[in-house]
């Protein structure tokens, strides 16, 4: 079943939209879920809301791309449930992970912060645009999935040190850019 045909589903408010999204897209989802919070039953609750969500959500939106949407929804509840249960330190290699971005990407505070953040987000999208297709591979593989060093590695058939100085050298050039762009690192 095509995107265009689950989104109808949703249109006409038929349960079996969530069955057919979860067929589809059921193990990516948790797959993203997992890679962020390491717990399976965390990332299944993750998943299940993503559903949640898209059901309350569609109508009145109709996603271009379901795949991202629903993407976009399940690491925006894995980040949060992430941060909720840091406390009790869960998910430390998300810690890491984003450690990693720390010295390239700002961290903003303040009532201007969703405007900062879109600016942001067109910044990295234009600087990743310039970049190789295995470097931006290699950056959204470990940042946006999630996903640590060896199965990218593995992914590209390469060595973990080659994904390594990828990563270190397109974080460096992320904050040359960005400082470039005149946002403050």
């Amino acid at each position: 079943m095509d995107d265009t045909q689950i989104i109808d589903l949703y249109w006409d408010r038929d349960q079996g939209a969530i069955t057919a999204t979860a067929g589809k897209y059921g193990s990516f989802l948790h797959a993203l879920s997992w890679n962020i919070l390491r717990s399976h039953h965390d990332a299944e609750e993750c998943v299940n809301d993503t559903y949640f969500r898209a059901w309350n959500a569609i109508p009145p939106e109709r996603p271009g791309a379901l795949r991202a949407w629903l993407g976009r929804i399940t690491r925006n509840l894995s980040l949060d449930r992430w941060k909720a249960g840091r406390t009790q330190s869960r998910g430390a290699g998300m810690e890491t992970l984003l450690g990693e971005l720390d010295e390239c990407i700002p961290d903003h505070r303040g009532p201007e912060q969703a405007a900062e953040e879109r600016v942001l987000a067109e910044c990295v999208s234009a600087f990743l645009r310039g970049q190789t297709t295995d470097n931006r591979y290699i950056f959204l593989r470990r940042y946006w999935y999630g996903e640590d060093i060896a199965a990218i590695a593995k992914r590209l058939d390469c060595g973990e040190s080659r994904v390594k100085s990828a990563l270190f050298r397109t974080r460096k050039a992320l904050r040359a850019f960005l400082e470039k762009e005149g946002i403050v690192v």
